[in-house]
C-alpha cells in the first residue's frame, strides 16, 4: 500500500478495515454577503450625551461580540428549519466636538437575519447518559432530536455612518432585547429610548450557516493515528542553542530595503512588537 493514498481514490483491497463512528453530518449550508444598511447603534449613556452636543460623528470600527441562533422547524416541510441568527456588535466611535480632539463612544448595534435550510428529518429520541459531579453517574438526559445550527461569520467592515435627529430619522422605537454577557460587556447602561440624536452605521459582513445532524458513519481506516513528534522534558530542550541555531535560514528579506508604499507600515522589533522608526 502506497504512502499517501487519497480516500476518494484508494483501492478498497488496500483498506485494513471499516470502523463505525458518530459524528455531526452537514445536511444543509448557504453563504451571504450582507450590506446592513443604516443600522442603529445605541449608545452608553456617557456617549450618547456627548453626541447630544457633537457637530458629528464618524465610525472607527465594529467587533462581533455574541451571536445568538436559535432553529425552529417549518411548518410546512418537516425535512427544512428557520435558522434565526441575532448578531450583537460593539460599535466604537469618535465625535466631533468643536475644535477639540475628537471625542470616542461607544455603543452596540443589532442585526437579525433568518435563512431556511434543509435539516433532514428523523423520527429517533435522543438520550444520551453523562457523569455529573455530585449526582448519580449515568443520569440519562434527552435531548430534543432537531439539528445543530452552526454560523461562522467575520468581523464586519464599517461602509458609512451618519447622525440624524430623532425627529428626522423616521425610525421605530422598538425596543431591543440585549442578553445579560453582551450588558456586562459595558460599565455604563445603553440608551434605548428618550436621546436627541442617533447614530447609524453600515455594515459589510460575510458569514456561512450549515445544519448539522449526528450520524453514524462506515468510515475506511487505513492505520491507526499515532503521534509522530515526541514529547519534550518539562525542563525544556536541552540541545545545544548553537546548533538549533544554525538551522534557522539567514533572514535576508529582513536587510532588503523597502519600497515607498511600505515606508509607513510598522514593522517588528527584536521583541516581536510593531513599532514605527523615526
Amino acid at each position: 500500500m502506497s504512502e499517501r493514498c487519497d480516500s476518494l481514490c484508494c483501492d478498497p483491497q488496500d483498506l485494513r478495515q471499516a470502523m463505525s463512528i458518530h459524528t455531526r453530518k452537514i445536511t444543509d449550508a448557504c453563504r451571504d454577503k450582507d450590506c446592513i444598511e443604516d443600522l442603529r447603534v445605541y449608545l452608553t449613556a456617557g456617549s450618547q450625551n456627548t453626541l447630544d452636543c457633537a457637530a458629528g460623528a464618524r465610525v472607527r470600527c465594529a467587533d462581533l461580540v455574541y451571536a445568538y441562533i436559535d432553529v425552529e422547524p417549518v411548518a410546512f416541510d418537516r425535512n427544512h428549519y428557520c435558522v434565526d441568527v441575532t448578531f450583537y456588535y460593539r460599535i466604537l466611535a469618535d465625535a466631533i466636538v468643536g475644535a477639540a480632539r475628537p471625542a470616542p463612544l461607544t455603543g452596540l448595534a443589532v442585526f437579525s437575519k433568518r435563512v431556511v435550510l434543509c435539516g433532514e428529518d428523523s423520527h429517533t429520541h435522543v438520550y444520551t447518559s453523562d457523569t455529573r459531579l455530585g449526582q448519580p453517574d449515568g443520569v440519562t438526559a434527552y435531548a430534543a432530536n432537531r439539528p445543530y445550527a452552526v454560523v461562522e461569520v467575520l468581523d464586519p467592515m464599517v461602509l458609512a455612518s451618519k447622525v440624524k435627529e430623532v425627529c428626522d430619522c423616521n425610525c421605530d422605537n422598538a425596543l431591543v432585547q440585549i442578553p445579560g454577557c453582551v450588558k456586562a460587556l459595558y460599565d455604563e447602561e445603553l440608551v434605548v429610548s428618550g436621546e436627541k440624536r442617533r447614530l447609524f452605521v453600515t455594515l459589510g459582513q460575510f458569514s456561512v450557516i450549515r445544519l448539522e445532524r449526528d450520524a453514524q458513519l462506515v468510515v475506511p481506516v487505513l492505520d491507526c493515528a499515532v503521534p509522530s513528534r515526541e514529547c519534550c522534558d518539562a525542563g525544556g530542550s536541552t540541545e545545544d542553542p548553537c546548533e538549533m541555531f544554525s538551522r534557522i535560514p539567514f533572514p535576508t528579506g529582513q536587510f532588503c530595503p523597502t519600497g515607498c508604499s511600505d515606508a509607513c507600515s510598522p514593522a517588528p522589533d527584536a521583541c516581536g512588537y510593531k513599532t514605527f522608526s523615526d
